[in-house]
């Protein structure tokens, strides 16, 4: 969208028929779900570049934001329902400890600043070394506590193990245990408690949908049912794709398919010097997921929009998931009921359920998904429904469809089935972390959670207007600032993007 509106001749390579990739829908007998991110979080962003490119997000997309944040169930107790109402939420946190509900304005407050501190930071390449001594990163470094994990932040505010949950399982987000994702990330609760957690009306595909046609609107060519089967190489340097047509040239390439994976399969080890398969191969990974895509006969349960349900034995069932041998029976779960809020998802008389259990990534030494592996998933998954309040979901399934790592990795090719890409720990942040611009093969600029800022929606389209200004920067005849809100079709000539 941000290219075609700077004057490129863009073109999408798709492998599947229709655009969005995990951000897409499973659309089946008149249901309808969000294949992966559910949680749209501070859409602003999202609508600042289309004001970038002369357009209304609002008038595209239809967002709601949900009066209610989550239903929050602990295993062994209390169930609460978090909202942004500071009374309503001191009361639902004094369930678990009044001391600790005392404690939420100043937990917030603190992470109002850090939040003001790093965005700058969240804005702007890494490509170096030299980027993290800039002066916006020196003024952040005193709020992030780099060498504490967000629990061990968080017991600064809480003494409650549960309240500290309350506000660190966000951490899931980036399929990390809160006893090990950097400190840095307790903004992303603070972000859902300042800002709200909305629902896209017809689900985040609608989000992609109205991406397509603004890119559609500045000339943006999409080729579906097109994998890319290699990158083209001159002289080190990308000059296009190949796809069973044959060699598709190009000035540049971006690439948004899942890092690792890509690099593995697209480009010859010898291409790359610092991102190897050897180096790739020792890098730490996210957990996967285990799926499960419901269409219910009657109404949504009783429960919110979001519910998550933390496990009794929280610290136990996540050294499972990182271990990757086993499944958890006392599993943790995500469930989105999105009727409740968007009966457009489902048939008349009918409601949707999503169910996301973490579990472990693909690796050497790993559980093996095999049909008796998934069919155990399966009665773990529906059994702690039931624990979570959902009541017979079984008994109501008309649709189902379950996705596991394995699928994750055939079907999304995506590495190990990681779906929340490469880790976000200390040494793969920042310019640990494949550059936008890529730095092996020159031509090569990298978009999704696997480059910097990282995961999560909010950050991907961030880094997605990162790699973009320096895509345009680099292709155009003279310098383009950075923070220039709009670029005008005609300024530059064409340049072929792929």
């Amino acid at each position: 969208m941000m290219l075609g509106h700077a004057g490129a001749d863009v073109t999408v390579y798709e492998r599947h028929g229709d655009v969005g990739g995990r951000s897409s829908a499973i659309e089946a007998d008149g249901y309808r779900f969000d294949i992966g991110p559910t949680f749209f979080l501070y859409p602003q962003i999202l609508r600042a570049l289309f004001e970038r490119c002369g357009l209304d997000l609002d008038r595209e997309v239809t967002f709601r934001r949900l009066d209610d944040l989550y239903d929050l169930s602990f295993e062994d107790g209390p169930s609460l329902r978090l909202s942004r109402d500071p009374e309503s939420l001191h009361c639902e946190i004094s369930k678990i400890d009044p001391v600790d509900a005392s404690a939420v304005p100043d937990f917030l407050a603190e992470n109002r600043r850090k939040f003001a501190a790093f965005s700058p930071v969240l804005q702007r390449p890494f490509n170096g070394l030299r980027d993290v001594f800039r002066g916006d990163m020196l003024k952040a470094l005193p709020l992030l506590r780099p060498r504490r994990s967000v629990d061990r932040d968080l017991a600064r505010h809480f003494r409650n193990p549960r309240t500290r949950l309350a506000f660190s399982f966000q951490s899931k987000y980036l399929g990390m245990s809160p006893y090990r994702c950097p400190s840095l990330f307790t903004i992303l609760s603070f972000m859902e408690h300042e800002f709200g957690i909305f629902h896209p009306i017809g689900g985040t595909k609608a989000v992609m949908d109205a991406m397509m046609r603004a890119a559609r609107r500045f000339g943006v060519t999409f080729q579906f049912d097109t994998p890319i089967r290699s990158l083209h190489l001159e002289r080190g340097r990308a000059r296009g794709v190949v796809t069973d047509r044959g060699m598709e040239p190009a000035d540049a390439v971006v690439m948004n398919a899942d890092f690792a994976r890509a690099m593995t399969k697209l480009t010859p080890d010898s291409a790359r010097k610092r991102w190897t398969d050897r180096n790739l191969a020792r890098k730490k990974y996210s957990c996967s997921t285990f799926m499960m895509y419901l269409g219910l006969e009657g109404p949504p349960p009783d429960r919110g929009h979001h519910t998550i349900f933390l496990s009794s034995d929280y610290d136990r069932n996540f050294a499972d998931i990182e271990a990757g041998r086993i499944l958890s029976d006392r599993a943790s779960l995500y469930v989105q009921n999105a009727c409740v809020t968007d009966p457009t998802q489902a048939p008349p008389g009918h409601s949707t359920l999503y169910v996301l259990m973490p579990v472990g990534n693909l690796r050497e030494g790993g559980l093996a998904w095999n049909d008796a592996t998934r069919d155990a998933a399966r009665r773990i998954a529906l059994a702690r429904l039931k624990d979570a309040g959902f009541g017979d979901v079984e008994s109501r399934i008309r649709f189902e469809k379950i996705v596991t790592p394995a699928d994750w990795e055939s079907d999304f090719d995506v590495h190990r089935g990681a779906v929340f890409n490469l880790a976000h720990n200390l040494g793969q942040m920042l310019h640990y972390r494949p550059h936008n611009r890529f730095e092996d093969i020159p031509g090569v600029y990298l978009v999704g959670g696997g480059t910097h800022p990282g995961s999560g929606l909010p950050v991907i389209f961030e880094g997605a207007r990162i790699s973009s200004d320096l895509l345009i920067d680099d292709l155009s005849p003279r310098p383009v600032r950075q923070d220039r809100p709009s670029f005008s079709p005609k300024r530059y000539p064409a340049h072929d993007i792929a």
